[in-house]
Parts: C-alpha cells; structure tokens; sequence
C-alpha cells in the first residue's frame, strides 16, 4: 500500500509563501521512480494540475497560473516532494494534492497519476 501524505497547508497572507511538502510510503514503492506531481481542487469546479518533477532529470512543467512563481522539487533520499509558491494570491486558495505516476510520456496527464493523497488545505487571505 502506497502512501502520500501532505503537509504544511494553511492560512497564508496575499504576497506571502507556501511550502507544501509530500511524503511517501510504501512497501514497495521506489520514490525515485515516480513523476511527482501537486494538483489543486477548490470545491465545485475540477481538478487543476499545478506542477510535476520527472524522476530521472528532474524536468519540471507548471501550470500557467502558476508559472515564475512556483519551484517543485524533491529529494529521493527522503522520500518527499516539495511545492514552493511565492506572490499567493486569493485564487491560490485550493485544497492542494500531491500524486505519483509512473507514466513514461512526458508529462503524465492526470488520469495517468496512480496514487493520491488526501490533500491539504490552503488559503490565502486578501
């Protein structure tokens, strides 16, 4: 069983930072063999994906409403992915996910994410 637990969501001023960070567990999952990717969700409209990290080259893509403002990052020794975003916005407010894929194309479309987790919330005050 594989799993992924998000941590550091919260309230956060307009202009400020988040980092949010994804640990994952498992007994026979090989972290450094997943795409990483943060997805974000804000009650009655659809899933939005937000970043992703290969796990070879460390490639990255961000969303446009996030782009120049945002660093995902992980460390395979640990076990964790990390979202940084900076400039938070009110629209930033989302319950934010991170998920794994072991799609081979780059980037994975969100349908090709296997495992999920359970999300942390974040919102940002005006």
């Amino acid at each position: 069983q594989v799993h992924l637990v998000e941590s550091g969501g919260g309230l956060v001023q307009a202009g400020g930072s988040l980092r949010l960070s994804c640990a994952a567990s498992g007994g026979t999952f090989t972290f450094d063999s997943y795409v990483m990717g943060w997805f974000r969700q804000v009650p009655g409209k659809e899933r939005e994906f937000v970043a992703a990290i290969n796990w070879s080259d460390d490639r990255t893509d961000y969303a446009d409403s996030v782009k120049g403002r945002s660093t995902i990052s992980r460390d395979n020794a640990k076990n964790t992915a990390y979202l940084e975003v900076n400039s938070v916005k009110p629209e930033d407010t989302a319950v934010y996910s991170c998920a794994a894929s072991l799609y081979s194309r780059w980037p994975p479309a969100t349908q090709f994410y296997k495992y999920w987790g359970q999300g942390t919330q974040v919102s940002v005050s005006s």
